[in-house]
Formats: structure tokens, sequence, C-alpha cells
């Protein structure tokens, strides 16, 4: 019967008069795991905030009318021209209308699905922003403010005003940073809009939008759906863009697939929109997996070597262990309660560092016009982190007890008191 008392109090006392070996051990899985916390915490919150700066302002399914090639030219139309070779030179696109026709009824058959959180309508239009002499182009963007700020987080981006300013203020604009800055434009000032009929509209700014992406907000606003119907003159049923918000992301595909063959639209799903932005993330994930377990492995190895120096030093010690009767079994189990020690002392101070450094970092200030809602370095602290890297780390430093503890358990205490 194993004496755990005798075996955990020898293992103490090798562990504490060999005290710089046990520290520097100690230290090792401390670091290993510390450092593995703060940076899977640092790199995922990263992440997270690119993946907020995109997504967050994607919709999960874009649905349109979309401008192509007419699928069926008139010269194939005749059979007295089946059996002949044609060439069709210049093929143009067929005349369609930007409107969604009946978006409202497909508006209100969406939001009855049971995997639909929203369906938000929109019309865009390309305009002409004219203050003074300045005259750039852009485009308009109607919305309903609220929905939008409950269903793609549009308060956000909003640096000055606000999303209920809009919705109350007839004729009001939410303006471009990028367009603000160049003409010079504040919050209560009145803008002319022009749309392509070559009309001259006046919109009062009620707030200032700024998405981090400056190409973008160097020609992007917002206003009112029904100003902008107002604006390009149509009924209050033009709308030319649907924004579809799921409750699974994963659903997205195969609904604007759906959505495509029943009302013969263009439907995007997000991952398609943004396809390169997703290998960008998986690639940023596996880097910072990757050197966090590199972390935790040379942690192990450094417990390895100590614990294979520490036998080699105890030599004498195995001997007479052996002789006064201890089996082999017992002196594994000695190192072995050396390492598990090790393990846990360094696992628990590395859980405690790591989340020390990972919470100080986000009160680091990250201060950047091109992310003005970010206040802090992002850091997403999640308890599987913490559950992963004190596995990890028991795990470890299993292994790396075992294989020298079992040397242990080998050795013969007569050859070792001959050599003495």
């Amino acid at each position: 019967m194993i004496n755990w008392n005798i075996i955990l109090s020898i293992a103490k006392t090798h562990l504490v008069t060999k005290l710089r070996q046990t520290l520097v051990a100690t230290l090792g899985v401390t670091f290993g795991i510390g450092s593995y916390i703060t940076l899977v915490s640092f790199m995922t919150g990263l992440n997270a905030m690119l993946d907020d700066l995109i997504l967050n302002q994607t919709p999960h399914i874009h649905i349109y009318n979309e401008i192509e090639p007419s699928k069926d030219q008139p010269v194939s139309i005749y059979d007295d021209f089946a059996s002949h070779l044609n060439f069709v030179r210049s093929i143009k696109p067929k005349i369609s209308q930007k409107k969604i026709h009946n978006a409202l009824p497909i508006i209100d058959y969406l939001e009855k699905d049971k995997d639909v959180l929203g369906a938000l309508p929109q019309v865009v239009t390309q305009i002409f922003y004219i203050a003074g002499s300045i005259e750039l182009g852009g485009n308009l963007t109607g919305i309903n403010p609220l929905e939008e700020s409950k269903y793609f987080n549009l308060e956000d981006y909003i640096i000055e005003g606000s999303a209920e300013t809009l919705e109350n203020t007839d004729n009001g604009i939410i303006l471009g940073i990028g367009i603000a800055k160049k003409m010079a434009l504040n919050v209560g000032d009145r803008i002319q809009i022009s749309p392509i009929s070559g009309d001259f509209f006046p919109l009062k700014i009620v707030g200032f939008y700024q998405s981090g992406i400056s190409d973008l907000d160097a020609i992007q606003s917002f206003t009112n759906i029904s100003t902008v119907q107002r604006i390009l003159g149509e009924a209050n049923n033009y709308i030319t863009d649907i924004n579809v918000k799921l409750k699974d992301l994963e659903k997205a595909l195969p609904m604007s697939q759906l959505i495509e063959q029943q009302f013969g639209l263009k439907a995007v799903d997000i991952k398609t929109a943004n396809a390169q932005f997703d290998t960008g993330t998986d690639i940023r994930n596996l880097i910072t997996y990757a050197v966090s377990i590199t972390l935790l492995i040379v942690a192990g190895f450094g417990i390895y070597n100590i614990l294979n120096m520490l036998i080699y030093e105890k030599m004498n010690d195995i001997a007479i262990l052996k002789a006064t009767g201890f089996s082999g079994k017992d002196v594994q189990l000695i190192f072995m309660s050396q390492a598990m020690i090790i393990g846990i002392l360094g696992g628990l101070l590395g859980l405690l560092i790591g989340f020390g450094l990972a919470s100080f970092i986000g009160t680091i200030p990250f201060e950047t016009e091109a992310l003005p809602t970010v206040d802090t370095y992002p850091i997403h602290l999640q308890p599987s982190y913490f559950i992963i890297g004190f596995s990890f780390a028991m795990v470890s430093t299993f292994l790396a007890g075992y294989l020298p503890s079992r040397k242990a358990k080998k050795i013969d205490p007569v050859t070792i008191i001959r050599g003495q």
C-alpha cells in the first residue's frame, strides 16, 4: 500500500533542498502559462475588434438587383437561327431597375422566418455633396436609424450626434467624417445634396459617421429612407437594398441561395462578401495559438531538464531509499510528485500573472483617429483560456516528470553504492 504522506514529505524535502532549481522550474511554468493567457487574450481581442470593425457593418445577407448581361440574347429567341452559329458582339447588360420589386412583401416574408432577427430596407443612391464652390461625389443611404443601431451597431460609429436625432429630424443627415473635414462642416450646418437628376436639396447635419475605413468615410452618409425617396422623387415602396441579420451566421450561405431562387434577386452572404478577411482572421488565430502552445512546450522541456538533473544529483538518496525498503514504484512516485507540485504551483501563479497582465493591457489607452470608439487596447478574456492553460501545464509537467522518474525507478542501488 502506498503511503502518500511519506512520499509527499520526501518530495517536498527534495524540492526545498534544491530551492533555486525548484524556483526556476516553477517560474518556467508560471511565465509559460502567463505568457499564453496574455498573448491569446490580446490576440483574440484584437481579432474580435477587427472582426467587429468589418462584420458589424456587413449584413449577414445583402439583397439587391444585380446589373448583369442578359442570359438570352435576341438572336437566340428566333428558331430560324437555332441551327446557325451565331456571333454576338458587345453584349450589353439587360435593362433593369435598381428598385427591388415587391420589396415590402419580401421584407415581411423574411421577418416571419424563425432564423431571421431582422430584415432592414435601404435606399442607396449616388449623389454630389455641395458646399459653396466645393463639390464631392459620394453615396447617400436611406435607413431606419434606430433599427440600424439595433441590428448593425450604427450608434458605435456615430462620433457626434445620435441615431435617435436622425430619426426625429426631417431632412437630417449623418455625414461621413471625411466629407465633413474636406468641406469644413460642423453639426448644425446645412449641406446641399444633388442626385444624378441635377436637383438640389438642403439637408441639416445632425451627426458625423466614422467607420474607421477612410475611403468609406470620405463618401458615405446616412439619412432617413423617406428623405432619400423624396430626393429621388420615388414612392414610399422604392427600396434598392435589403439587409438581413440572422440568429445563426452559419445559415447565411444556404439562405442566400434560397432567396436568389425564390425571388430572382442577387443575395450575397457575409462569408462570401468577406472571404479574404475571414482568411486573414484564420491565419492570425493560427499564429496566436501556435506561438502560445510553443511557450507551454518550452516550459515543459525546462521542467524535464531540471528533474533529470535532480535525479542525477539524488542518486545517493535513491540508493538509500531503495536500500531501506522503498520500491521502484515508490521512488517513481516521489519524483512524479515533485513534477506535479511544480506544475500546480507554477500553473496557479501563471493564471494570476496572465490575468493581471491581460487586465493591465486592457487599461492602456489606445488612441487612433481610425477607431474613435476604441478607448483601450482590446482584451478578450475567457474562462476557457485559463482552463486550457492550466490543463496544458499539468499535462506537460506530468510528461516532463514521468520520463526521468522511470529512470529513477530502474536504478540499481548496489551499483550506486559500489561506485561510491
